[in-house]
């Protein structure tokens, strides 16, 4: 159930038919194509915009040069984007799940999935019916507590929220989400920075009466497996779920790095940390005041979104809009190459309110930025 915040048009909210459901995702700088029953193969994809049309996807563009676009590091390693960010907006709660580790994804022809959340304060003017989410498991559970929970699938409730613990969500804070984690997400407009894969289990039988088909649980899940419960529970990782300090050791609150009221401007991390002692992905939001204008300088690509505000970045027009129709091309995104990066760019918000971006950068690019938990140690003013 779309959660009606994406400024998509109210009656385009099902512009692929009723029966794919309402569109309640929007992703941003894709090179990673939806997993999605029933979905055209370009589902997921960006387009590139020249001369006013779409004229190629940014995956297309990125095959033909992508050490230019990503960089000579992101494409020698991957030759590929290989992350990708996306709003995510739902009426109510999305059932407990996880995203497979590389390991478990490689045994279907694909890779594993960790990901991130920021919840921008400028779309969550309302929390929708569930502002909360359900992360791991409570300390104490055990393999064969969710291996009941398995036997007890087409009972309806098969009770998995029972053994977790809710947190409450917060506009202008995160979390960070590895591989094998479960993870049952609110009702808040989500910013995810992400690897680009589409694999997951569900592992709720029933979320809001509405029931969860099986094959959501094994969808990338090898055939054999399909009705091995003690496969299924394995997939957890144990010791993540069980972590008797998930909030310390997963929680994200922003950290300015750059600006202050004095230049008009603040920079901000608002996705960091590392996965497995690798960084993978990584987000900031800038704010750029009425009538100030900054030059950015990132050591790597990103893909941007503007949440709020109008303006310039370099060339190209900067506007957030008010209402969107399926299909209708928008001034709110734009993927930066390498190159233009590390040279600079200059935001110029020529509007009467804050110019507000979201940008997120690939594998590798950000080595310096903050570790977990270091919102909590005391800054200097910035």
């Amino acid at each position: 159930m779309p959660g009606r915040r994406l400024k998509l048009a109210a009656q385009d909210l099902y512009a692929l038919g009723a029966n794919r459901g309402g569109i309640d995702e929007r992703w941003f700088s894709s090179t990673t194509t939806a997993a999605n029953a029933g979905a055209p193969p370009d589902e997921g994809l960006s387009y590139v915009v020249y001369n006013g049309a779409r004229a190629f996807t940014l995956k297309e563009a990125i095959e033909l040069d992508g050490e230019r676009l990503i960089g000579p590091e992101i494409w020698k390693k991957y030759q590929r984007w290989p992350v990708y960010s996306k709003f995510f907006d739902n009426m109510g709660p999305i059932p407990h799940h996880l995203h497979q580790s590389n390991v478990q994804a490689a045994l279907v022809g694909q890779q594993g999935k960790p990901e991130s959340y920021y919840f921008p304060p400028q779309l969550n003017y309302t929390g929708n019916n569930f502002p909360f989410t359900f992360f791991g498991l409570e300390p104490g559970t055990t393999k064969a507590d969710i291996r009941r929970c398995l036997e007890r699938w087409n009972e309806g409730d098969n009770g998995i929220l029972n053994l977790s613990r809710a947190y409450r969500l917060q506009p202008g804070t995160g979390w960070l989400v590895p591989p094998c984690m479960l993870h049952a997400p609110g009702s808040l407009v989500t910013y995810e920075p992400q690897w680009g894969s589409d694999v997951f289990a569900m592992y709720q039988s029933l979320v809001e009466g509405r029931p969860v088909p099986w094959e959501l649980l094994v969808k990338d899940v090898p055939k054999e497996h399909y009705h091995d419960l003690d496969y299924l529970v394995d997939q957890l990782d144990w010791s993540g779920n069980l972590d008797p300090n998930f909030k310390d050791n997963h929680y994200l609150e922003p950290i300015a790095v750059a600006g202050g009221p004095e230049q008009g401007y603040v920079d901000k991390w608002v996705v960091y940390g590392k996965i497995a002692g690798e960084e993978l992905f990584t987000a900031k939001e800038l704010t750029v005041m009425p009538g100030a204008k900054v030059t950015v300088r990132d050591n790597g690509a990103y893909g941007l979104i503007a949440v709020q505000g109008s303006g310039w970045i370099g060339k190209h027009r900067l506007h957030t809009p008010a209402m969107i129709r399926f299909g209708q091309l928008t001034e709110d995104e734009v993927f930066v190459s390498f190159e233009a990066a590390r040279n600079g760019i200059i935001f110029d918000n020529t509007g009467t309110e804050p110019l507000v971006t979201l940008r997120y950068f690939g594998p590798g690019t950000n080595p310096l930025a903050p570790n977990l938990g270091d919102y909590k140690k005391p800054r200097s003013p910035v």
